[in-house]
């Protein structure tokens, strides 16, 4: 069996007095589309930041691509891979905000060629091209040349997506990328990650959009009080929960 994209073991995180990740332990596969659902404060957002390094872990063991990207010492003490090592890992990992981090001084287009030239150390020339197919793909071509500060929430979190896949991620990290939007935007940033999840990118969203979670996930893990809970396919978990906090969450949900 080939070993999953990502792979998450008995993760711990505390800030301060809370303990926020209690136990954590996840597999993601090439190709799966994980939905990660459950209430406010439940440790969603953080796991999601502990997989690319946002957040560092207090315990626990997390391997990207069959890579280690964090394990414990002989003395049980967590211990992350050299820097270079840590930037190479993370930078397989495109990953997308609730409220869109696109710089306001820059275009769309510079903000979208921003990371390959300074990051990757690629020309311009051959940076161009890629953006420009990328604007097309999320449908905002037209918009190439206009200021962040021109845009509707929607077309921003469609340029934040842009940008994370210009430097091709092999897996995508979404933390509630809709949240931030009025419900009639809300659809067309979900159109996009269909989009790419009809590609087979490997893909994790933080969601509340329940419907999307059923329809567009392969998988949904349901997360409360800082541990997984449920993980189960996306089609069997909405038709029969089994857990009884699971079912009060969709209940209220849906």
């Amino acid at each position: 069996m080939n070993s999953p994209m990502i792979h998450a073991l008995d993760v711990h995180k505390r800030f301060a007095a809370v303990e926020v990740l209690r136990g954590v332990s996840l597999d993601v596969g090439k190709g799966e589309v994980l939905a990660i659902i459950g209430p406010s404060g439940s440790g969603k957002s953080t796991f999601l930041r502990c997989l690319n390094h946002l957040e560092t872990i207090d315990r626990g063991h997390i391997d990207i691509e069959g890579e280690t990207l964090v394990g414990a010492d002989e003395k049980g003490h967590c211990r992350y891979v050299a820097d270079a090592g840590l930037r190479r890992i993370c930078r397989r990992m495109g990953m997308v905000f609730q409220h869109f981090n696109l710089f306001p001084h820059l275009t769309v287009l510079e903000n979208i060629v921003e990371a390959p030239l300074t990051v990757k150390g690629l020309r311009r020339q051959e940076v161009l091209p890629k953006a420009d197919a990328l604007l097309r793909k999320v449908g905002l071509l037209d918009k190439r040349d206009s200021y962040p500060a021109r845009l509707s929430g929607g077309q921003k979190q469609r340029v934040a997506i842009a940008r994370a896949l210009a430097m091709e991620p092999d897996i995508m990290l979404f933390d509630e990328p809709t949240s931030a939007l009025d419900p009639e935007l809300t659809g067309e940033v979900l159109r996009t990650i269909r989009e790419l999840a009809e590609e087979r990118m490997t893909m994790l969203v933080v969601t509340h959009e329940m419907a999307f979670a059923r329809e567009v996930a392969s998988r949904v893990v349901f997360m409360d009080g800082g541990e997984i809970v449920e993980a189960r396919p996306a089609k069997e978990l909405f038709a029969a929960p089994e857990h009884p906090r699971t079912r009060a969450f969709l209940e209220n949900m849906l």
